[in-house]
C-alpha cells in the first residue's frame, strides 16, 4: 500500500503462492514479499526461540518495523498479535510517535 509517502510491505517465509492465496483471502492492499531462505528475517534479528506444543523451536517472531524516509528503523513493534495491531501502528504514525523511547 502506498499513500502520501507511506509504503506498507509484508514479508514472511511462506512461498509466493501461499502469500498470494493469503493476500486474496484477506483482501490485502499491499505487497507481500517472500523470504523463504529467511535471509531478511536473520538480518532483522527476528528468528527467536519459540515454544510450540511444549517444545522449544526456532521460528520467526511476528514483528513490525517502521522505517523512516532515510531508511533507518524508527520503531519496532515486537511480539505482534494480529488483532488490533494495524490500528496501533496507524495511531503511532498519525501521532508522530514512531521514534523509540
Amino acid at each position: 500500500m502506498q499513500q502520501a509517502g507511506l509504503v506498507v510491505l509484508g514479508i514472511s517465509a511462506d512461498t509466493p503462492s501461499a502469500q498470494l492465496k493469503f493476500k486474496q483471502q484477506h483482501e490485502l492492499p499491499y505487497t507481500l514479499l517472500a523470504d523463504q531462505e529467511k535471509k531478511v528475517a536473520n538480518a532483522f534479528g527476528v528468528i527467536k526461540e519459540k515454544n510450540m506444543y511444549g517444545k522449544k523451536v526456532m521460528g520467526i517472531a511476528r514483528t513490525t518495523f517502521v522505517i523512516d524516509g532515510e531508511g533507518k528503523i524508527a520503531r519496532v513493534f515486537e511480539n505482534v498479535k494480529p488483532e488490533g495491531h494495524a490500528e496501533e501502528v496507524l495511531a503511532a504514525l498519525k501521532s508522530g510517535k514512531t521514534a523509540e523511547s
